[in-house]
């Protein structure tokens, strides 16, 4: 799974702490998932997403083979 979380988070002049304090993970998990280490929770996924004020859609991307 491909994603525009870092992208979108570094465009709201977030850091990944700030990030992951709004919804309630680790720093180390934000930094995870911006380098697909991690596929997070469907949970996670949509607070990301209510944080970031975008679509799911807009931040996480289905790759071929997923």
């Amino acid at each position: 799974m491909k994603n525009n979380v870092r992208e979108e988070r570094l465009r709201q002049n977030q850091t990944q702490q700030e990030l992951a304090d709004a919804i309630g993970v680790s720093r180390q998990t934000i930094f995870a998932i911006e380098t697909g280490k991690y596929i997070p929770s469907a949970i996670v996924v949509l607070k990301i997403a209510t944080h970031l004020r975008k679509r799911v859609e807009d931040l996480f991307l289905l790759e071929k083979g997923d």
